[in-house]
């Protein structure tokens, strides 16, 4: 990774800190939120001997819930490295080639830590 000494000047990264800090608030008020629609977390279910068809519902239900928590827990992740690097001074700057991400690509996608060269090249 080459040395940068470019960054954002604290004005505008003040709005984005404010933009990260509220949607980091947002998704983990969702995860909770999600937590408590899984089947499997209600205990009385046990004591249930349900139908086959209800168990497919909860089956279906735990699945569901599961695997919306494990975007929402990638969001969180990427949100919260995101803080760190404002924190840092190095948020819009590209981890891979420490090049200044496109602000296009900022406003579209806030929490990203690479420009888009380096985002097709991870893809591929």
């Amino acid at each position: 990774m080459k040395k940068n000494t470019l960054k954002f000047s604290e004005n505008v990264l003040l709005p984005v800190r404010h933009f990260l800090s509220a949607r980091l608030h947002t998704l983990e008020k969702r995860k909770k939120s999600i937590s408590k629609e899984d089947p499997f977390a209600d205990t009385s279910r046990l004591d249930n001997n349900a139908a086959p068809d209800t168990d497919a519902d909860e089956q279906f239900g735990h699945a569901r819930t599961s695997a919306i928590n494990h975007e929402i827990d990638k969001k969180i992740v990427e949100v919260r490295k995101a803080l760190t690097r404002v924190k840092l001074g190095k948020y819009g700057i590209c981890e891979e080639c420490g090049k200044m991400i496109d602000t296009d690509r900022l406003v579209v996608y806030p929490e990203t830590t690479l420009c888009a060269e380096d985002a097709k090249k991870l893809e591929k």
